[in-house]
């Protein structure tokens, strides 16, 4: 298992930023789309999504979201 920190590009250029736990990349990509309709009241259309960051979970483990 990875924790993964996925970038998400949304319309008029905001971005926001997933953090998941999955077995493998392509497992980490197929959860952008559930995640992302249940946290928006309308999802928008996802520009792009790219992995920025992949690491072996480990207590303590996890990322710092800018603003």
């Amino acid at each position: 298992m990875f924790l993964y920190k996925i970038e998400l590009q949304l319309p008029e250029g905001k971005q926001a930023h997933l953090i998941v736990l999955a077995a493998s990349d392509e497992k980490a990509f197929s959860y952008v789309e559930s995640h992302a309709q249940r946290h928006f009241l309308h999802t928008p259309e996802l520009q792009s999504i790219a992995i920025v960051e992949k690491k072996r979970p480990e207590p303590g483990s996890g990322y710092l979201i800018e603003g």
